[in-house]
């Protein structure tokens, strides 16, 4: 059967209609608070691998704490379940406090279990030193205290750490029980661009 030039025309006519309803369909979705971007026009283009080794220092005693209970626990708890603590902490490059200081923690951890010594860790490491100056690594994440190593997830960032991902290790490096202060070494291992 041989087509005319109609129905050729008439064909491409309904297939242009077709996929110009097609388009308005997928882009239908699309509103006017949110558009899809192409990463390059962010400097998004080639992500980097890094890890960083840094000691935070949990100072409670003395003072000028660096750690400051907000809400106290109930009395008969055996895991201080319920107690929060507001954290602006020193990261510093070596486990002595009087080494080079390389940001400060801030945020907040919490006894977030009953049965076990388990911390709901929700701070930002904040660098001031120097390409890094003012750029955030965000944790979130649990903290067996007890554990020897403590994974936590490390959930973004600012500055030079927009879109970060990877994990955090925590070491307890060394705990004094007659103030409370401990500095714990840090690894973390963060994708970002």
């Amino acid at each position: 059967m041989a087509r005319t030039p109609q129905i050729v025309a008439t064909q491409f006519i309904i297939l242009s209609l077709l996929s110009s309803f097609a388009l308005i369909l997928v882009q239908g979705d699309d509103q006017d608070f949110v558009r899809a971007l192409d990463r390059k026009l962010l400097g998004l283009e080639k992500e980097k691998f890094s890890h960083f080794k840094m000691y935070w220092h949990d100072i409670v005693g003395g003072p000028n704490p660096s750690s400051v209970p907000v809400v106290n626990p109930p009395t008969n708890s055996s895991t201080a379940f319920g107690l929060i603590t507001m954290i602006d902490n020193p990261l510093t490059e070596g486990p002595e406090l009087t080494s080079k200081l390389l940001g400060k923690s801030q945020g907040f951890y919490s006894s977030a279990s009953q049965k076990e010594l388990g911390l709901l860790m929700a701070m930002n490491f904040h660098f001031i030193q120097g390409k890094y100056n003012g750029s955030t690594i965000t944790i979130l994440g649990r903290n067996q205290v007890f554990n020897k190593v403590r994974e936590m997830p490390v959930v973004g960032g600012s500055g030079l750490f927009r879109f970060a991902r990877g994990y955090a290790e925590a070491r307890t490096h060394t705990f004094t029980p007659a103030t409370g202060d401990a500095p714990v070494e840090y690894n973390i291992y963060v994708l970002h661009y």
